[in-house]
């Protein structure tokens, strides 16, 4: 079960082709560390921990329309995921949306969290 939740103010997103490292906390309190970029305008969130060895995705740059692992340069498509080649992973995509002043991601809450 998604639940939208706010992470950020739209004042607070980071400019064209910037990126910057958020969580989304959920209605269970539980924190999902987030990269939050912005690749030629449109907002995109993927997960902000880099498969290769845990950099934070956040803290890297856009590149050819793909966030940067500032760590070894692993490149991340914002819309499927995906490392580019040769590397092989990908991280989790998160639905965005801006709702009055407000950016917000679409996170899952983990089964044990929801009520029947």
């Amino acid at each position: 079960m998604g639940e939208w939740v706010r992470l950020c103010g739209v004042g607070e997103a980071p400019g064209t082709d910037e990126v910057r490292e958020a969580e989304a906390v959920g209605s269970d309190g539980k924190g999902v560390p987030i990269c939050l970029a912005n690749v030629d305008g449109t907002l995109s969130a993927i997960g902000n921990v880099c498969p290769h060895r845990q950099g934070p995705l956040g803290a890297g740059w856009i590149e050819d329309g793909a966030v940067m692992c500032p760590w070894h340069a692993w490149a991340f498509d914002v819309t499927t995921g995906v490392v580019r080649a040769p590397e092989r992973g990908r991280v989790e995509v998160y639905p965005v949306k801006v709702k009055g002043g407000d950016v917000l991601v679409e996170i899952e809450l983990a089964a044990d969290d929801v009520e029947d």
